[in-house]
């Protein structure tokens, strides 16, 4: 697939620097001179597409390299938007990454919200080295809910893999699609939104302790059963009832010796989950020069 866009991070006068940049339409990257604090050594990449949003037969295909012991942020100014699909035709999004030694690659964009029918995949492939550190968020929204669409689109895939040199450390794939039995809506009940978060590495080893013990902290409380004064549960037929929780979130390590974190969430609104990854990847702050989501 042809490259619509290439950036290189390399250190040039103990500084992380963009030494690298080319895009086409319909990618374009942003990179501002200065993001948050002056004592943080990170570049900002804000990746854009020209119209505001993917469009059918769009095959968009990017590549990252960050260099030893630098620090990068990709992200978005908004919603990556999927628009409307014209017949069979599917749009993708390709995006490959290499991080260095003691380097560290934060992806933390704003959801895809796809339109009405359309049809969308992506995939996300990092190759990092034993000590590199990676933060990956990705999550997809319901669609358009001012417009009444909720999972109204066609297909949804997300595929990210990372590699440790040639071995597969993380392969993780989400497929939603519209089937004649059920729709994706059905399957979905009442929740919104989707997330996946990956916390990979050494830099985020207090982050990656913190989520797990939130996550776990969260939870026990929200899907708590209550209990009689004789600390014996409430039996089936009382007129307890069990209510949805409006965000579940689970927590699981991956990888030798436990090295990543992945979190999973389900949610009934989006600002909830922008919440809760403002809430835990505050602590990032130091590092990125402004904390992710702000």
């Amino acid at each position: 697939m042809e490259k619509q866009g290439r950036l290189v991070v390399e250190k040039v006068g103990g500084r992380s620097t963009v030494t690298r940049s080319f895009s086409k339409y319909p990618l374009k990257f942003l990179v501002p001179r200065k993001v948050g604090s002056s004592k943080a050594d990170a570049v900002w990449v804000y990746t854009l597409t020209y119209g505001g949003g993917i469009v059918t037969g769009d095959s968009i295909s990017c590549e990252f390299t960050i260099g030893d012991d630098c620090t990068t942020v990709i992200t978005t100014q908004a919603s990556t938007k999927v628009y409307k699909s014209l017949g069979a035709k599917c749009s993708e999004q390709v995006m490959e990454a290499r991080v260095g030694s003691n380097a560290l690659l934060a992806v933390i964009p704003d959801p895809v919200t796809c339109f009405s029918t359309a049809r969308y995949s992506q995939k996300q492939i990092f190759r990092v080295v034993s000590d590199s550190s990676l933060v990956l968020v990705d999550w997809i929204t319901s669609g358009r809910h001012e417009s009444g669409e909720k999972w109204d689109f066609d297909l949804y895939k997300s595929a990210n893999h990372i590699f440790i040199g040639d071995e597969p450390l993380f392969l993780d794939m989400v497929h939603l699609e519209s089937g004649s039995a059920s729709s994706i809506a059905e399957r979905m009940q009442d929740y919104q939104v989707i997330a996946m978060v990956v916390l990979l590495g050494p830099k985020i080893k207090y982050i990656q302790d913190l989520v797990q013990e939130n996550v776990k902290r969260m939870m026990s409380e929200q899907l708590h059963i209550p209990s009689t004064a004789s600390g014996r549960q409430k039996n089936s037929n009382s007129d307890y009832r069990f209510t949805k929780p409006s965000f579940i979130a689970s927590s699981s390590v991956f990888g030798p010796k436990g090295i990543g974190v992945v979190v999973r969430i389900a949610a009934t609104t989006t600002e909830s989950v922008y919440e809760f990854l403002q809430h835990q990847l505050a602590g990032m702050e130091p590092l990125l020069g402004v904390s992710p989501y702000h």
